[in-house]
């Protein structure tokens, strides 16, 4: 795998046409996530957050700027990010009505491996994902920590190099979290996979992210670990990541004056 980053935009910005006259919700981001880095991407509700990942992973085109993702140019070479990229959405995409083994596989399949490859692809991922014993169960019976788990495996399926998760853990319950924060750790760790995160809990970009990146009105407001964002914002490195960001998103950021970028 080439060494290079994983994402790289430059200027990305996302205008929507309403009935009032446009609307901004992305404003020119500059964004660098290395390869095998887990970046926390946060902000509050109408950041700018989801529509950054759907422009990532190619759901939704920029009208501004521009991107590479996994060597691939967003505008010029789509079909290429597709397929080097896996995507976890906050509702899921599993289909209730069959097994996890013709979930996983089906999946395999439409990512062009063979009947075989994409059967053993399936086993493979099982075992890992602690899946094994579900293999011929439908869907509709599986717990949300079992879906959570699926899910992960379905983007899993083919071997990308970044994995984009859209708040992978909203719902579960403390040990099905923490379940699945063992096992992005376990995907980076082992794969090398770029793991790039959205999420509303705090302890939770704490506890796995390299990197945090705040956005706010559109734009990043901070960007850096979470010890040197709490010393900058926080007062010390063992402030709370919930006051930090509290003290991030509440100076002067708004939709008609976004604060400017931070790095730290």
């Amino acid at each position: 795998m080439p060494n290079r980053p994983s994402v790289v935009t430059t200027g990305l910005a996302r205008t929507f046409q309403t009935r009032r006259g446009p609307v901004e919700a992305v404003r020119s981001v500059d964004l660098t996530v290395e390869r095998g880095e887990i970046l926390g991407f946060l902000g509050p509700n109408g950041a700018g957050k989801t529509t950054t990942l759907r422009m990532l992973t190619t759901l939704l085109p920029p009208t501004g700027g521009s991107a590479t993702v996994a060597g691939c140019d967003l505008a010029r070479d789509p079909a290429g990010v597709r397929r080097r990229i896996g995507y976890v959405a906050q509702s899921g995409g599993v289909d209730p009505a069959v097994s996890v083994r013709e979930e996983l596989t089906t999946q395999g399949r439409l990512y062009r491996l063979s009947k075989a490859t994409a059967a053993a692809r399936a086993e493979e991922l099982a075992a890992e994902l602690d899946l094994t014993g579900l293999l011929d169960r439908r869907c509709s019976a599986l717990s949300g920590g079992q879906r959570r788990r699926l899910d992960i495996a379905m983007a899993l399926i083919h071997r990308p190099e970044v994995l984009f998760l859209d708040e992978p853990t909203t719902g579960l319950d403390p040990g099905s979290r923490a379940d699945l924060w063992d096992l992005i750790r376990r995907v980076r760790a082992e794969r090398g996979t770029t793991v790039f995160l959205t999420t509303h809990y705090l302890d939770e970009a704490d506890a796995l992210a390299d990197r945090l990146v705040v956005v706010d009105g559109g734009r990043i407001a901070a960007e850096g670990t979470a010890a040197a964002l709490k010393e900058a914002y926080g007062g010390s490195p063992d402030a709370s990541l919930q006051d930090t960001f509290i003290a991030i998103t509440g100076r002067g950021a708004t939709p008609d004056a976004p604060a400017a970028p931070v790095a730290v």
